[in-house]
């Protein structure tokens, strides 16, 4: 059960996506075993939660850990219990929990308890451990644990992105305390010292699959499959293509694709998702590169990028222009006129920046829509005298491009394109871009007090027009800045087998746990 100190309706206009949790069996679901393969955008690089690369990866995290509370599926922001047997907001900053009895941590570890509760969450808060993360728990004070099951999350002030992030999202991940304090560092990449899902990690070969099997130490109904092969491959043109030859039952699809069987109809014997995405997409420009400190040049390549021309080649007209990176369905949203291409203001701040034959480069993910993007871009600057160089990654190079802890790589970054998956909550698509996120996963290298203070401000305010707002000048004072040119929220397409039943989540990621045979 849950409690919450609020109505339903004040806590959907605090939370800005409501939850409300209801009880829900282990798995429930059909148990048929066989194997179920996947293909995934991205590798597992990182499966420490603290630590966590890419949405790519909650899709191997959703099956060997859990969390106090998960979302329920559909795309919905209803939550169920996961861990937790019940959990009450009992005020503003004081949450209870009970967790189930009987979860076992793999390799002897012994059951989940309270203690990895708190040591999850206080880990994650802790400034020591350097977790990008840590905002997603700024406002925790303590975990109280007042018996082996049970405790009090105790915050230090009233968290609005609480049921929305930190609970149900990565963050919320629970790990074994003896097993992480018990390795050299406290922490771990692609090893994992102790599982409590109903699967486990059997076999990974880097950049070709991963295969999950049940896990021994799994209390809970029979795992759905055997064994759950995870395929990464990055571009999903050709995801689809290994499809449609039976080498995967489900992926992500393109957006032309997505566009045509929208007209045509899924093809026998699949089923498709078509969902909206609160993930968003933009152009970043490293701020201390040279080439780009004048914030001249930077407001040139914002008004001579054909950001319609860009969206329309790379999505089919799928997906539409953003404004920002807070999604329509979120409150933060910026209702305006996207910025109008003006190629003559670019040449025009050019010559005034005293600029000309400029050469840049352009990073892009391996993903088709990326680097179609990034030539109707470089075609865009182009026309304004400025030469672009594209270089294409793969992802495990590409999401260390802007991070000082890999080395000197990010002094040579100039222009990227990126793209960031979302939680439902408008804190999480700021929480990158504060002074503390520079080096990390701010690659533009902004540091703006005034977006920082609201971001923190708008995490603890109750009322939702006054968190709109702030929300709104934080994106405009990104925009003002030259170093970010706003593309695409995209929209989120999935094909799979109908002799399957898959879930998403609210930001349209896969929730694999609840993948089940029909």
């Amino acid at each position: 059960m849950i409690g919450l100190p609020f109505t339903r309706r004040h806590f959907l206009q605090g939370a800005a996506a409501g939850a409300a949790i209801v009880a829900a069996p282990r798995l429930g679901r059909s148990a048929q075993g066989g194997v179920f393969r996947m293909a995934n955008y991205g590798d597992l690089q990182v499966l420490d939660p603290a630590f966590i690369l890419a949405a790519a990866e909650a899709a191997i995290y959703d099956l060997i850990y859990h969390r106090l509370v998960r979302f329920k599926g559909g795309g919905s922001t209803e939550l169920e219990l996961d861990a937790a047997e019940s959990i009450n907001q009992v005020d503003d900053t004081h949450i209870e929990f009970t967790l189930k009895k009987g979860i076992m941590w793999s390799n002897d570890m012994g059951e989940l308890t309270a203690e990895d509760v708190k040591y999850s969450y206080e880990r994650i808060a802790d400034p020591a451990l350097a977790s990008p993360y840590a905002g997603n728990w700024a406002a925790l004070d303590h975990v109280e644990v007042t018996g082996p099951y049970s405790g009090v999350i105790v915050l230090k002030e009233y968290f609005a992105p609480l049921w929305t992030i930190a609970l149900p999202g990565s963050s919320g991940f629970i790990v074994c305390k003896k097993a992480v304090e018990a390795l050299p560092e406290k922490k771990y990449t692609t090893e994992v010292p102790a599982v409590s899902g109903p699967y486990m990690i059997a076999e990974w070969t880097p950049k070709q699959r991963t295969i999950l099997k049940p896990n021994p130490a799994w209390t809970g109904e029979k795992p759905a499959f055997d064994e759950f092969h995870v395929v990464p491959i990055e571009d999903s043109s050709v995801a689809e293509l290994a499809y449609e030859a039976g080498d995967v039952d489900f992926t992500r699809l393109s957006a032309a694709t997505l566009g045509r069987y929208r007209d045509e109809g899924a093809p026998a014997g699949s089923k498709i998702i078509d969902v909206p995405s609160l993930a968003y997409v933009w152009v970043g420009m490293n701020t201390e590169n040279p080439a780009l400190s004048d914030i001249r040049v930077r407001k040139a390549i914002q008004r001579a990028i054909d950001v319609d021309a860009a969206v329309e080649a790379a999505y089919f007209g799928v997906a539409e222009r953003s404004t920002g990176i807070i999604a329509d369905s979120l409150i933060g949203h910026r209702h305006i006129e996207p910025m109008k291409r003006d190629v003559e203001e670019a040449k025009r701040l050019l010559a005034e920046a005293g600029v000309s034959d400029l050469t840049l480069t352009l990073d892009v993910n391996a993903d088709t829509k990326q680097l179609t993007m990034g030539q109707v871009i470089q075609a865009s600057l182009a026309e304004v005298g400025i030469n672009v160089v594209i270089n294409q990654r793969d992802s495990a190079t590409f999401w260390t491009l802007g991070d000082e802890s890999a080395g000197d790589q990010w002094k040579d970054m100039q222009l990227f394109i990126n793209r960031f998956s979302m939680d439902p909550d408008p804190s999480y698509a700021t929480e990158w871009f504060t002074c503390a996120q520079v080096g990390v996963w701010n690659w533009e290298r902004v540091c703006n007090p005034e977006f920082d203070k609201l971001h923190e401000d708008a995490k603890r305010e109750r009322d939702p027009n006054k968190r709109a707002e702030m929300y709104e000048k934080a994106q405009t004072l990104m925009e003002e800045s030259g170093a970010y040119v706003f593309l695409t929220h995209e929209r989120v397409g999935y094909i799979y087998r109908d002799k399957f039943e898959v879930a998403v989540d609210p930001a349209g990621d896969p929730l694999t746990r609840n993948f089940s045979h029909a």
